[in-house]
């Protein structure tokens, strides 16, 4: 339901609004929010924090849970590709480099 993270707000206000059969002046005064701002967090214009988000699905009689589950899925993902990553970066043609050579700082008048 939520591909793009930019629209995961906007999408998350406009299933709530339909869930509690709300109009966006109600659920905004509700919510105690502005309904410009509520409109601009439904239509993408702002993105409300995570404080936000659970007012508004409070005002409409919902809960709003918030797991870690996703990026514990992501993360042990990463976990299981990194050895392969780091292997295919261990295979790739590298040339040896010479010891660098830096400038002096300063010069000396002789």
């Amino acid at each position: 339901m939520y591909g793009n993270n930019e629209r995961v707000a906007r999408d998350l206000i406009a299933e709530i609004r339909r869930a509690s059969g709300l109009s966006q002046a109600e659920l905004a005064r509700r919510s105690g929010l502005q309904s410009s701002v509520l409109s601009a967090y439904e239509h993408g214009r702002r993105q409300p924090s995570v404080a936000a988000l659970a007012r508004v699905a409070r005002a409409a009689g919902l809960d709003l849970a918030i797991s870690p589950l996703a990026d514990a899925d992501a993360l042990e993902r990463s976990g299981r590709i990194l050895p392969d990553v780091l292997e295919l970066a261990d295979r790739m043609p590298s040339k040896a480099r010479g010891e660098l050579a830096y400038p002096p700082l300063i010069r000396l008048a002789s």
